[in-house]
């Protein structure tokens, strides 16, 4: 894992999540797409090698479970148990009452370029990225945080590869952490993150939503939508992460 990837003290938590995602895919070819996948972050990862091991669970017909464990230095940072499947196999009928967030055209929102430097230094990764935010939620990058536990923008990565279910993984984490919207800046540690995926998005843009409804104990849960260009919602993810401590 190089460097570039890096969120306030460790690794991207849906990159690292990512990494594991790809090997799993890898042990399972006749299941290829993860359909949900939960991970667990037992320490920080820094730029560097990391193994990755994977044990196999279940081989079905239609679905695989597995696990996988990502190590550094003879740590392990980060374990993982999934279910793999095929989502070409799920292209019928489409119930849903969820909606897709109403955005402003992606040459009206507010690109990486904008970003303070001192998010920038805190967030690297924001720069393997083509994030453009809805002006609406981006309060907070000017003093100004709406109190809503909202972010919410337009997605690619910054080399122009269009998005696949592995990369769905690192979109679940790849916006700033929704607790900036409620004034609190800083780095907010991935406790658990569980992704499902729904469907292979389509090439395009893609638009992501972060909010949350509930910040206690020192906690607080980060929920997230995907719709991809075609209108489809293709992915959904919760996070338990640590809020960002006060500033000393």
């Amino acid at each position: 894992m190089g460097e570039g990837w890096q969120i306030g003290g460790g690794i991207n938590g849906g990159l690292l999540l990512a990494v594991a995602g790809h090997a799993l895919s890898l042990d399972h070819p006749e299941h290829p797409d993860p359909v949900s996948i939960s991970g667990y972050y037992l320490s920080a990862s820094v730029p560097g090698p990391a193994e990755v091991r994977t044990e196999s669970v279940r081989r079905g017909r239609s679905l695989s479970t597995a696990t996988a464990s990502l190590s550094q230095g003879g740590e392990e940072r980060l374990r993982v148990l999934a279910t793999y499947g095929d989502l070409s196999t799920h292209q019928g009928e489409v119930r849903t009452t969820a909606v897709a967030p109403q955005l402003p055209p992606v040459e009206q929102c507010i690109g990486v370029e904008h970003a303070p430097p001192q998010l920038i230094s805190q967030a690297a990764l924001l720069e393997r990225f083509d994030l453009r935010l809805d002006p609406a939620s981006v309060g907070w990058a000017l003093g100004q945080p709406s109190g809503r536990g909202l972010i919410q923008g337009w997605f690619k990565l910054a080399d122009g590869r269009e998005p696949d279910p592995l990369s769905l993984l690192l979109v679940a984490d790849a916006l700033p952490p929704v607790t900036f919207d409620l004034g609190m800046p800083g780095w907010a540690p991935t406790i658990e993150l569980t992704v499902h995926l729904r469907a292979r998005p389509v090439p395009g843009w893609l638009r992501v939503v972060h909010s949350t409804r509930n910040l206690a104990a020192g906690h607080f849960e980060e929920d997230c939508e995907v719709w991809d260009a075609s209108g489809r919602l293709v992915a959904q993810s919760r996070q338990l992460a640590r809020a960002p401590r006060p500033p000393k």
